[in-house]
């Protein structure tokens, strides 16, 4: 059998434990909200996260641009040249997200594929350059760094504002409802949920659909009419969410959180596709595309990889299906989702991450500030603040890790940012934006008290650094894997892919 045939049905078998492990880490971005508020049984929330996904997953666009020429620029690789560069990025991939599964830490699937096709990609063309390989070309134009440029950004980016902002919905939204949830909801709840669920759908517009193929008329008329569509949405909620509660005694926050959990997961089906099955399927076209020419591997320009390519529904829908199926049975999801519920829980849980230098020090920091503002607020306005965060009202009886209201804040919050960050064209991350929403909105809602904070605080720091370690890996682990693949060869290559498959069984195996 044809070598490279072997390497395009190994880059498929790849995928495929590539959606396993992405969808395992990714699983936390739009679950944790809903299974740490309990806003539905677990089995309810799957069924609702699942049919997000695999929309999202049916619908996509599948333009794999990232994988195609967002890295490198493939016009001056051969076809062989790009082959050590897929099986190098996949087996890494494979391998890395893996390992933070094991580890119940979430990170970006965006940020490891980037990082893995900027190591494998700078590597092989050092090597063809060291071989006298367009002697008048110098790495950099062989590799896109900018894009490398717009991820490290947006990690910055990520981090800050989302933590800030989300902190501050949060204390303005438990300082308008309190803890009372009943009375506050009773009040105001149709009015509140009315504006969420405007946001969700204006979410679903800019970042779902975009990366939805709907065809050219309904995407356009999407575009042109969003105002409308938002107002009507706004309109249309109101009335509903009011009558659901006041004939049926609905809970408002229950359908805003089902909502958003909804949106998030087809939002990253749809968008987040690429990051598993755009290398595979981009080294499935590529073969065909080498066969048609007659040429040989080495002797193939694939500068036809500049051109969109759309990926073909049977491969979407089978990647949708694959997805479910991981999202409703992996262990490691769970884990992972845990670790960002426990970080967020308004009450004592088992502490997973241990105190330490770093955390210590954020938190004299953090208590110089709040000692600051403390003194020029007036002691008459503190109380009244403190009155309106007081926990006396909460039953212990199945007590959620946060309330409804929380839960609310942090799909709403995360669906706007990244929806405004997509109009603009920024690279924020998902995982980073719903992660740092998340515990910026536990901070603000007095979760992390005197006793847990300091575990708290290093455990985000914990996770943050295995966001930047990601990159480093990514980059690091993908280079030398090239670098053995392209002096190894075709045997070192299917070595290297049993290895990646043997550690993902093994460990979910003990899983």
């Amino acid at each position: 059998m044809d070598s490279y045939l072997i390497l395009v049905i190994a880059l498929l078998i790849l995928a495929i434990g590539d959606l396993v492990v992405g969808v395992s880490n990714d699983a936390v971005n739009f679950l944790t909200s809903a299974i740490g508020s309990k806003v539905a049984s677990r089995k309810t929330i799957l069924i609702i996260a699942a049919l997000g996904v695999f929309v999202g997953a049916a619908f996509s666009s599948g333009m794999m641009e990232v994988a195609r020429k967002g890295i490198f620029n493939p016009g001056y690789f051969s076809y062989a040249e790009v082959m050590i560069i897929f099986m190098a990025v996949m087996i890494t991939d494979l391998i890395l997200l893996d390992t933070f599964n094991t580890f119940g830490l979430p990170t970006s699937t965006t940020v490891s594929i980037v990082f893995e096709l900027l190591g494998a990609s700078f590597m092989v063309g050092y090597l063809m350059l060291s071989e006298g390989v367009h002697p008048e070309l110098g790495i950099w134009d062989l590799i896109n760094t900018a894009k490398a440029g717009q991820i490290i950004s947006g990690i910055f980016i990520s981090i800050g504002v989302a933590f800030s902002i989300g902190a501050l919905a949060q204390w303005i939204s438990r300082l308008w409802f309190t803890f009372n949830i009943r009375r506050g909801v009773k009040r105001y709840g149709a009015l509140f949920g009315a504006i969420c669920m405007t946001i969700i759908i204006y979410f679903l517009l800019i970042k779902g659909i975009k990366g939805a193929d709907f065809g050219r008329a309904v995407n356009n008329f999407f575009k042109e009419a969003t105002l409308q569509i938002v107002a009507y949405t706004f309109g249309f909620s109101l009335l509903l969410l009011y009558l659901l509660q006041r004939i049926w005694s609905i809970n408002p926050l229950k359908l805003v959180v089902l909502a958003g959990t909804f949106s998030l997961a087809m939002a990253f089906a749809g968008n987040d596709l690429v990051n598993f099955i755009g290398v595979p399927i981009t080294g499935y076209q590529s073969y065909f595309l080498w066969q048609d020419s007659g040429l040989a591997a080495e002797a193939f320009s694939m500068s036809s990889l500049a051109e969109a390519v759309q990926t073909p529904k049977i491969l979407l829908l089978i990647a949708g299906l694959i997805m479910v199926v991981t999202l409703w049975f992996s262990a490691k999801a769970r884990k992972v989702t845990d670790t960002s519920v426990k970080l967020g829980s308004q009450g004592s849980v088992d502490e997973r991450f241990k105190p330490n230098v770093i955390s210590n020090g954020i938190l004299s920091l953090a208590t110089g500030f709040s000692n600051f503002f403390t003194a020029i607020i007036p002691k008459a306005t503190k109380q009244k603040i403190d009155a309106r965060f007081s926990l006396e009202e909460i039953s212990d009886q199945d007590k959620p890790a946060f309330d409804l209201l929380r839960a609310s804040v942090n799909l709403v919050i995360a669906s706007i940012l990244i929806a405004f960050a997509s109009s603009l064209k920024l690279p924020l991350s998902t995982t980073y934006v719903s992660f740092m929403v998340a515990m910026g909105a536990s901070l603000a809602d007095r979760a992390w008290g005197a006793g847990s904070a300091p575990y708290r605080v290093v455990g985000v720091v914990s996770v943050i650094g295995g966001w930047f370690l990601t990159a480093f890996a990514a980059f690091s682990a993908s280079a030398l894997v090239a670098l053995a693949i392209y002096y190894g060869g075709f045997w070192v290559a299917m070595l290297l892919f049993l290895v990646a498959l043997g550690a993902l069984v093994h460990s979910n195996r003990r899983k």
